[in-house]
């Protein structure tokens, strides 16, 4: 459909046709409309054009309210002059209605597509083979989650890229022992649903992990045997790389597993490993040493830079490969670039990774630029995020200060959320108690980390997340459900209640405040798309939820005083169940019709 201007981009619009009409010399001025407590906008560009003009800022503000109509057809309602200078604007009524009629009659609700998509990789949600996630992959696989939502969304061409770890020494002591013991990954049977295999085969990898690691520290025959097997990993030996699938494998079944919990989606095309590049390392130091943006140091290859030092103010370099001819992250990471830009078409790539990771992140970006694989048409950018924490303020441990499995924490959220669905519904049958906790467990979790701003620490707090007051998803989740409660029992009455608007009727204080709230849903996720801020329409969300709730309570739907007010409540009241309800499928977070 085309696109359906929001009230502040009309207001705009009319408030820069009558400056322009007003100081035709002036005509490209911004008239700095902003939302306003003491009316719906109020321009404040009158000011700092009056000085630049040398004029009376109150005489240039009168002299565009002039121009500014006043209840016609258009979105201007009332115009006053205030204060030094300041234009103060309330929006029709009708013209609210129209414009939300508008965004109800579009599938998107008025969220604008790019004007210029392009292809977007996001690089998230970086476990390692043979080992268990745990509560720090969480924020980069939620974040990023909902990163590729908004950008598929807004049109743009997202490639997903899930960059495990799948390479490096340790598999060399891991498939020597399943050499020696073949039987080590055999599955047992009877596992049912993706949850139980997926806890089976980590069952089965942590059992070899530590048996390997015992002989691996005790044998130094076993050892030997296994430091040659790296080498025949690398080298392409097929019975070698046959073992090394096995342990993928057993290790995809987890993922797969901890993902569906988590509810986000994971496709086997996008897991694509630092195995992967492994066949174009050479080539990058190679490209690297013969432009001369890396040299040799100490017999390593290395990127130096000027404004990077120790302590000790010696440089510190980005080493992209090892005095024995060894490769490492960086090296992986420049070789992933290389094919991101080349062979994908990226022209931004974002990587969703702890912010403990940002000078690795400058250093690589700055090599790939010096190298040309990053030009003024590519954008690389370090989605730093912060940590989760305990009560405690630090960051989050079991007791025996170990990393917190992440399948564990949704567990516990989801027990958390079935006390509390209970305690709301006593009705509810045990598949249905099930069902729900998952819903408002896992998206208490995920509401918990995308509602805070992305490089900030959070505490970790199921207590609070759970809570049905609040700053929560299940707040946000219970209105969804309360409306939906309301356009059902409109529907069952003896003479059915249908949403209609009325643009002809007088909005109430509480109608306006909801409506207004509603028009800006489009700005809000342009712009937490574009500034890759998810944040941005969390806060947005849980503001239109408590908006809802003085209407609620002030505004009859159902007992209305006469049916078209009825008719024109239950509009709005259906309008923001639908715009809850997109906006949380944006963050990756389901909203049930009934709580």
């Amino acid at each position: 459909m085309a696109t359906v201007p929001s009230l502040a981009a009309s207001v705009h619009q009319r408030l820069a046709d009558a400056l322009s009409a007003a100081v035709p010399e002036a005509a490209s001025a911004d008239p700095l409309l902003r939302r306003s407590d003491r009316a719906d906008f109020q321009a404040n560009g009158m000011l700092a054009l009056a000085k630049k003009l040398g004029t009376n800022p109150r005489e240039l503000a009168a002299r565009v309210a002039e121009r500014l109509p006043e209840g016609g057809p258009g979105p201007i309602g009332r115009v006053e002059v205030s204060g030094p200078g300041f234009l103060n604007i309330t929006v029709a009524d009708a013209a609210i209605l129209s414009t939300l009629a508008a965004r109800a009659a579009d599938d998107r609700l008025g969220v604008p597509c790019a004007a210029h998509p392009g292809t977007t990789v996001v690089d998230y949600s970086q476990p390692n083979v043979a080992k268990e996630m745990h509560v720090g992959h969480l924020r980069s696989t939620v974040i990023g989650d909902a990163l590729v939502r908004l950008l598929e969304h807004r049109g743009e061409k997202v490639i997903r890229r899930h960059h495990i770890g799948d390479w490096g020494t340790q598999f060399g002591m891991l498939i020597q022992y399943l050499t020696e013991h073949p039987h080590e990954l055999d599955h047992t049977g009877g596992e049912q649903g993706a949850t139980a295999q997926g806890e089976a085969a980590m069952s089965r990898l942590n059992r070899l992990y530590k048996a390997a690691r015992a002989l691996f520290d005790s044998d130094e025959g076993f050892k030997e045997r296994a430091r040659k097997r790296v080498v025949g990993l690398q080298g392409g030996d097929e019975p070698t790389l046959a073992l090394w699938h096995r342990i993928v494998d057993e290790s995809l079944l987890y993922f797969h597993a901890v993902y569906e919990r988590l509810d986000v989606e994971i496709r086997d095309a996008d897991v694509v490993g630092e195995s992967a590049y492994n066949d174009a390392l050479a080539e990058t130091c190679r490209l690297l040493e013969e432009s001369g943006v890396a040299v040799r140091s100490e017999g390593a290859l290395c990127v130096f830079f000027d404004d990077i030092r120790g302590q000790d103010g010696r440089p510190v370099p980005l080493i992209v490969q090892k005095a024995d001819g060894g490769y490492g992250y960086a090296t992986t990471d420049l070789a992933a670039i290389r094919d991101r830009v080349t062979g994908l078409g990226a022209d931004t790539i974002l990587y969703v990774v702890d912010s403990r990771q940002a000078l690795h992140f400058k250093m690589v970006f700055e090599t790939a630029r010096r190298a040309g694989w990053l030009t003024d048409e590519v954008t690389a950018l370090h989605i730093p995020f912060g940590t989760v924490l305990g009560k405690d303020g630090k960051p989050f441990k079991t007791r025996e200060g170990e990393s917190v499995r992440l399948m564990d924490l949704l567990q516990e959220a989801v027990d958390r959320a079935a006390a509390v669905v209970r305690e709301k519904d006593p009705s509810l049958s045990g598949p249905e108690v099930a069902e729900r906790a998952a819903e408002v467990g896992i998206g208490a979790v995920k509401y918990a980390d995308l509602s805070t701003s992305v490089g900030r620490d959070y505490v970790f707090d199921l207590d609070r997340m759970v809570s049905l007051n609040g700053d929560t998803s299940v707040y946000i989740q219970y209105a969804h459900a309360r409306i939906k409660s309301i356009i059902r029992r409109a529907a069952a009455q003896d003479t059915p209640l249908a949403p209609q608007v009325h643009p002809e009727l007088e909005l109430a204080p509480a109608e306006r405040a909801l409506a207004l709230h509603l028009d800006e849903f489009g700005a809000v996720v342009e712009a937490a798309a574009e500034s890759h801020e998810p944040h941005k329409l969390a806060g947005y969300l849980y503001g239109l939820a408590s908006a809802f709730t003085p209407f609620y309570d002030q505004c009859p739907v159902l007992k209305a005083e006469r049916r078209e007010v009825g008719e024109n409540r239950l509009f709005l009241c259906e309008l923001t169940a639908r715009t809850l309800r997109e906006g949380m499928r944006l963050l990756g977070i389901r909203t049930p019709d009934r709580l």
